[in-house]
């Protein structure tokens, strides 16, 4: 389960190897909550225990990072 390094705060950020085959995304764990981002645009694909406000905070942090994460995504997965 390749991390994405670097990006400060109470989320971590991972990808699945087996879902290389999907458009680039991220999951975001929390505690016992996780969620999925597609990442072009950033729109949120799935929810387990997140809040609408909480959401939005990870929605801020992936624009902010969206670029690290491409690059990790890319770095794990490959280019498309």
């Amino acid at each position: 389960m390749p991390r994405v390094p670097d990006i400060p705060g109470p989320y971590r950020f991972f990808f699945y190897s087996f879902d290389c085959y999907e458009p680039e995304h991220v999951h975001v764990r929390r505690e016992n909550m996780v969620c999925k981002f597609w990442l072009e645009p950033i729109t949120l694909a799935s929810n387990h225990g997140f809040t609408r406000r909480e959401l939005n905070k990870i929605r801020r942090n992936l624009k902010e990072n969206v670029q690290k994460i491409l690059e990790a995504w890319y770095e794990h997965c490959g280019e498309g």
